[in-house]
This record gives C-alpha cells, sequence and structure tokens, in this order.
C-alpha cells in the first residue's frame, strides 16, 4: 500500500478521518531524546541527513530527497540501493535533531520468525530494478529482497532468513533415494522372477570333489540328467540337457557304465567331462578262454586273469583315494564267501561245492564287457560279474539244452570251455561233436589244453612228464570231464556245444599255422595227420 502508514507500530497522522490518539507509550517529546544516547548506535555521518518520521507528514518523508522510493511514487530518480544497509530497520531523530530511539525496528533477532516480528518497509528498487520488478501479488506475503551484483544472500519469504547453499539440491536428495531404493528393489525382484520362470538353475564352474556315477543300459539324456542331478552332479536335469543339445551328436554316444565326475558341477562343465573318455572308470573286458589266474605263454608271455582285470577295473581315485581291489582279496573272497552269495545259480550250486575253492568260479564269468562299480568290495565285483554272466547263459539255452538229460548245465559249461581252448572258431562245431563222440563211448579225451590248466600254462603241447602226473584235469589218465570248465567259453563255443556239427570224428590235431585242425575216424588217420601238422610247422 502507498500514501499511507501501513505499519502496525506507526503512528496515525497520516490516516486520513482517524483522530490521533495521545502518544502514552512514549511521554514527551524528551521521551526519545533522553534515552537516545543509551540505544542508539552509531551509524555514522551518513545517518545524520535521515527524515523525522515522528515529526514531518509521511507524505513528506517519502518525498525526501534520500528517501529510497521507486520512479513512479516521487516523479524522480530512486535512491540507490545499499546493500550494506540492515532490512527494515530506519532511524529516527528527537525533537532535537539528536538520534533516537528505533521506534519502528525490532530488537535484533536471528533468521527465524517470532511472535512479535512483523513486515518492515518497503523498500526501493536497487538500481537494476524496473518499476514493479519485486511486486508480489496481494494475499502472499513480502517479497524476498533480491540484491542484484553481490550484497546480502536473498532473504525467505515471511522474514525467515537467507536460505543456505545446494538447500535446493539437498530438498530433492531424499525423494532421490527413495526413489532410488524402490527401483533397485524392483529390480532384484524382477531378476529372481525371471529366474525362477525363465533362468536354468545351476551351477558354475567345473564343481568339486569326485563322485561315480553309473549309466544304464537304454538310458536317454533326460534319464542320465536325472541321475545326476540325484548325484548332485548338477543342480536342475534342463541345466545338462540345454548343454547336452550342443551337441547332441556325442551326447548320445555316452555309453553304458561308471563315470567318475565331480560334484556341483555347471551343466556344460558336466556334458564335456562324461564324454571325456579318461572319465570312464570300471570297465573290463574278458576274452573267450581266458582262465581265472594269470597264465603264461610259451614265449614268456603273461596273459592277465579273470581276477586280475577285475582288480584293474576297480582301480581308480576318489578324492585322493585310491579304490583299487587286488587279485588275492578277490581269490580270498571267493574261497571264504558262500557260492550263493556270490551269485552262482542253483543249478551250478552241486558241482561248484565239489571243486577246489581256489578255482570254484572258474568258467562262470562269461566273456565280455562289464562294468564295475570302483570303491565296490570284493564280494560285490565278484557278485556282479557272476549274475551277469548267469543271465547271459542261460539266454543262450544253456539250462534247456536237448543234452541236459545226459549232462547238466554246469557240465555243459565245461563242454563249451574245452571247445573253446582246443580250436579256432570254424572248427567249434567239429571238435564239439568229438568230444560227445569220445564221452558217448567212454574214451579218455586226451586233451593238453586240461593237462596245463592246473599249471597256468597256455601251450599247444605237453611233456611225457605231465601227461603221466596225477590230477584231477589230467585228462590223459582220467575219463569223463574235468571237475570245472578250465577257462570262459565264448557263446561261439557254448552255440557249438549246443548245436554240434554231425560226424563220426574220433581225433583231430591242429596241422596249419592259422589254427585249423584236421579230423580223423581212426587212430592211423590220426597219425597221419600229426605227421602232416609237424611237416607244416604247425606245432
Amino acid at each position: 500500500m502507498t500514501g499511507v502508514d501501513s505499519r502496525p507500530g506507526g503512528p496515525a497522522w497520516d490516516r486520513p478521518g482517524r483522530p490521533v490518539p495521545p502518544r502514552a507509550d512514549h511521554g514527551s517529546d524528551d521521551y526519545a531524546s533522553d534515552r537516545a544516547p543509551d540505544r542508539a548506535p552509531d551509524r555514522g555521518p551518513e545517518q545524520d541527513d535521515e527524515p523525522d518520521y515522528e515529526t514531518q507528514p509521511l507524505a513528506a518523508i517519502r518525498h525526501e530527497p534520500n528517501w529510497p522510493v521507486r520512479p513512479e511514487q516521487s516523479g524522480g530518480p530512486a535512491r540507490p540501493y545499499d546493500p550494506n544497509r540492515p532490512a527494515n530497520q530506519f532511524r529516527h531523530r528527537g525533537p532535537d535533531g539528536a538520534p533516537g530511539a528505533d521506534r519502528l525496528s525490532r530488537p535484533e533477532r536471528g533468521p527465524g520468525p517470532g511472535p512479535d516480528r512483523g513486515p518492515g518497509p518497503e523498500r526501493g528498487p536497487g538500481p537494476e530494478q524496473g518499476p514493479g520488478a519485486d511486486r508480489q501479488p496481494p494475499g502472499l506475503g513480502p517479497v524476498a529482497a533480491r540484491p542484484r551484483g553481490g550484497g546480502e544472500p536473498p532473504v525467505r519469504a515471511g522474514g525467515q532468513g537467507p536460505r543456505p547453499p545446494g538447500s535446493a539440491r539437498r530438498r530433492w536428495r531424499g525423494p532421490l533415494l527413495v526413489l532410488a531404493g524402490f527401483a533397485a528393489i524392483v529390480g532384484v525382484g524382477a531378476y529372481l522372477l525371471y529366474r525362477s520362470l525363465f533362468a536354468v538353475p545351476d551351477y558354475d564352474g567345473p564343481g568339486q570333489g569326485d563322485v561315480i556315477v553309473q549309466v544304464q543300459a537304454g538310458d536317454t539324456t533326460s534319464a542320465i540328467a536325472s541321475e545326476l542331478v540325484r548325484e548332485n552332479v548338477v543342480r536342475s536335469a534342463k541345466a545338462f540337457t540345454v548343454a547336452a543339445a550342443e551337441d547332441e551328436s556325442r551326447a548320445r554316444s555316452v555309453q553304458p557304465g561308471y563315470y567318475r565326475l565331480r560334484l556341483q558341477m555347471s551343466g556344460e562343465d558336466a556334458v564335456a567331462l562324461i564324454l571325456d573318455p579318461k572319465s570312464r572308470v570300471g570297465q573290463l573286458e574278458i576274452k573267450g578262454g581266458v582262465q581265472l589266474d594269470d597264465t603264461r605263454g610259451a614265449d614268456g608271455s603273461v596273459t592277465p586273469g579273470v581276477l586280475s582285470l577285475i582288480s584293474r577295473a576297480t582301480c581308480t581315485t576318489l578324492n585322493g583315494a585310491s579304490t583299487c581291489l587286488t587279485a588275492d582279496q578277490l581269490r580270498n573272497a571267493m574261497v571264504a564267501t558262500p557260492p550263493a552269495q556270490l551269485g552262482v545259480p542253483g543249478w551250478a550250486l552241486a558241482d561248484v561245492g565239489k571243486a577246489d575253492p581256489r578255482r570254484r568260479l572258474e568258467g562262470l564269468i562269461a566273456p565280455g564287457r562289464y562294468d564295475v562299480r570302483p570303491g565296490s568290495s570284493a564280494q560285490e565285483a565278484l557278485r556282479t560279474l557272476v549274475t551277469a554272466s548267469v543271465t547271459q547263459y542261460e539266454a543262450l539255452g544253456v539250462t534247456a539244452a536237448p543234452e541236459q538229460g545226459q549232462f547238466s548245465p554246469y557240465q555243459l559249461l565245461v563242454i563249451a570251455s574245452l571247445v573253446e581252448k582246443e580250436g579256432i572258431t570254424p572248427d567249434f562245431g567239429k571238435i564239439a561233436q568229438v568230444l560227445y563222440n569220445r564221452l558217448s563211448t567212454r574214451t579218455r579225451l586226451e586233451l593238453d589244453s586240461t593237462v596245463n590248466y592246473p599249471l597256468d600254462l597256455q601251450a599247444l603241447r605237453t611233456s611225457t612228464a605231465d601227461r603221466t602226473r596225477p590230477g584231477p584235469y589230467n585228462s590223459y589218465l582220467n575219463y569223463g570231464l574235468p571237475p570245472t570248465p578250465i577257462g570262459a567259453p565264448g557263446q561261439r563255443a557254448i552255440q557249438a556245444m549246443l548245436h554240434p556239427t554231425p560226424g563220426p570224428w574220433l581225433f583231430f590235431v591242429r596241422c596249419q599255422k592259422d589254427g585249423t585242425s584236421c579230423f580223423a575216424t581212426t587212430l592211423p588217420e590220426h597219425q597221419d595227420n600229426v605227421r602232416t601238422a609237424m611237416a607244416a610247422g604247425a606245432f
């Protein structure tokens, strides 16, 4: 408002139509002069020309040359703005011209509002301000002073003092932190939801520790993956199948058997390791004619026996420890364990019980490829092989052969082992027929292979001393069959035993270097074949 003194504590003499109340709060005109020396600070000589607010009308004061009014109010130029002059504080003089009490200002306070703090008089514009530059719409309170070109910091509306530097940035800092935290929570939740719905659960890295995993015959990739999950090799079946799909042709080549893998592997590493041939453990192959014990050849070479082959198959390293079983441990288990607990079938128990305990399992482990779990006991290893072999023999028809009325299934195995040892595959049928012919006529078999068997010797010929040495396996001295098979009979030998080639032959001898035999019905024919074989260097 202009033209009227609107200050709450100011005089009313410039208010038209209103009586002037008595000055009871100040007393006489000397009140200001008496107290002026105590209250008015020395503000310097520039204060001497300041207008007298108490003795002059407000309108006259506003037109004083030094009053900082706007140009539109005075019609003349505005007084330059002094940035060092305190806001809302004006000095006045008493009646005698001496500095008087500050009647319009309040005691100095801090920047915060107070209960008796009122708005100060309007401040004129600075040298850079134009008319109406600091005007405020009605009802919004006083306008904060905005000095230009330096001076005091701006005063906030309501007289609350200057705003500290960076306060605007601090105002936004809290909401921004809350927003960032919320965004982080939403991001983590979205990631976890994605992993639970779409991501494949998987371990990281090549894993740790060792574990033996078995792949069964006919297992698909999914079945293998499920087994790996049960053994804690991979975290999920999908982790393995997805990695295997990248090399599907090789993944399908995984063979039944035992594999040494690692715990908590990634699917990709598990696929790579199970395809590595070095990971395959517990595998052994038994060939036809191999005996339980190692045998020596005529040239001094040693052929590993079944027990030695099993011992090698059980050897591996699990978590730094060896799992090897020795041949002696296997032999001791064979001697000390009841045959039935080793997988011997009922149709062979009677004959096995009569045999030498050190050879009782001879012939009951068929030729073929086997898988033995490393770390298993000797009894478990033997039972695994015997059980698998019995199943194979029964599938070939050993227990349902036409000759079962004359020979037991176990004796048929003995005959098949003799066929395996005495000739080559093309001659198996004729050799089997010779054996049946001699057994039916109560003729000694006179086979060198039976004489060499207890000697653990692989040779075509025998010495006179060996042929005359008594023993259960000496077919030159004994009638009938030996007490046990003398080796592992293969499928071809079993088929020849079950289906021999018909003929009257009673004799045969190896007559060619490739192992081919010559057959004869009479002894003179046989003697001629022997002379032919010696001339050809067959033996």
